[in-house]
């Protein structure tokens, strides 16, 4: 193998040498012999490369007997809208099933057949991003189904970032399925050993349940995705701002879809400083992006980025907009996991003030989160 590949920049300090990151996927000798002779479904999208070829064409190329492919937000290319529902596709060895359509879980129908399932998804430390939310749907479908899944484990990309406000019951929805903060500081692999040690799938819901570690990783590695996990999040600058930014799409504002550099700036077009704008335009994977064709003055992060996660790019912009009553969009709660933090906002509580009221479920979250850690910090 190349020590660079295309769709992923992968170096670590390991006993003193630099060696490669390898994600799940690369520790072949663990799963294959799981998969042959079987009749597999690969749960992933663009993401799921081993070096330049996909790891649907690699197990293709192995003879083994991949049947069905399922696909989350965005599709199996990784270019469609935020939101845009996708069909079906029936390809010449498989049928890729969509489910950021019709469904968002894996019918009875779709898991007929299958003997074994794969997940290779590449997320990026957010809650409210639905590669995991896809994740948990198809963990559920395997329980019902009775067959094992296959995690091939990948980096997060923000590491040991954890903040935010842990989920409350009520706001439970596919933008935040459990009880963990925004930046919940786990990779996919842990995140899926959680959900099924904690019994959080639904009808108390057990998966079979097999986690492909990667290789000469820590949550402290720099990692860097060098292929786009979806369209509007075009490097790590996006990913490192997107836990704090991704607020900004439940207001008047907007988070540079339709620019190459969404979430790294926000605006609004009666923004009162005028010294940063950006023009938003109609663009592959952002198509009518709020604000088409109009300035939209703001604040650029792409220079300053964020660190770690804050609620203060969002109280500073609520404030020097005037505080405008139709500020926040009617499902803010859901990206904030609580109904509290608008009313905090609205009644002019500081970062402070508002950061100590989740403290102490997150302090709570912190010390969960240690048992369900493959790696080591």
């Amino acid at each position: 193998m190349n020590k660079f590949f295309l769709g992923m920049i992968l170096i670590t300090s390991f006993q003193g040498h630099c060696q490669p990151i390898r994600p799940g996927c690369y520790q072949m000798d663990q799963y294959l012999p799981l998969l042959f002779s079987k009749k597999v479904g690969i749960c992933t999208n663009h993401t799921g490369l081993i070096e330049s070829v996909h790891l649907v064409d690699s197990l293709i190329d192995l003879n083994i007997n991949v049947i069905k492919v399922f696909s989350p937000e965005h599709g199996f290319n990784g270019k469609k809208d935020a939101g845009q529902e996708i069909t079906n596709q029936t390809m010449s060895e498989y049928e890729i099933v969509s489910l950021y359509g019709n469904k968002k879980q894996p019918s009875r129908a779709d898991m007929q057949g299958l003997e074994i399932m794969v997940f290779d998804i590449q997320d990026v430390g957010a809650r409210f991003y639905t590669y995991t939310s896809t994740m948990t749907y198809v963990m559920t479908a395997c329980a019902i189904a009775g067959i094992p899944l296959i995690i091939l484990d990948r980096p997060n990309p923000i590491g040991n970032i954890i903040g935010g406000p842990v989920l409350a019951r009520n706001c439970k929805s596919f933008v935040g399925m459990h009880p963990v903060p925004i930046a919940h500081g786990l990779t996919v692999g842990e995140y899926a050993y959680m959900i099924n040690e904690e019994n959080w799938l639904d009808d108390e819901l057990y998966c079979d349940l097999k986690i492909i570690k990667i290789k000469n990783w820590t949550h402290s590695s720099i990692y860097k995705i060098g292929i786009k996990p979806s369209p509007n999040l075009p490097d790590q600058k996006s990913i490192q701002c997107y836990p704090s930014l991704c607020l900004f799409e439940q207001t008047i504002c907007s988070v540079g879809r339709g620019t190459e550099k969404a979430f790294q700036h926000i605006g609004h077009p009666s923004y009162p400083d005028r010294s940063y704008y950006f023009l938003p335009r109609s663009q592959e994977g952002a198509s009518n992006p709020k604000y088409e064709n109009q300035k939209c003055y703001g604040i650029n992060y792409s220079d300053s980025l964020i660190n770690g996660f804050s609620i203060q790019p969002l109280i500073y912009f609520y404030d020097k907009m005037g505080k405008p009553g139709d500020f926040f969009g009617d499902y803010f709660h859901l990206l904030a996991g609580n109904h509290t933090l608008q009313d905090q906002i609205e009644s002019n509580m500081s970062v402070g003030e508002i950061e100590k009221s989740w403290a102490k479920d997150l302090s709570k979250y912190k010390k969960l989160r240690k048992q369900y850690l493959l790696y080591p910090e």
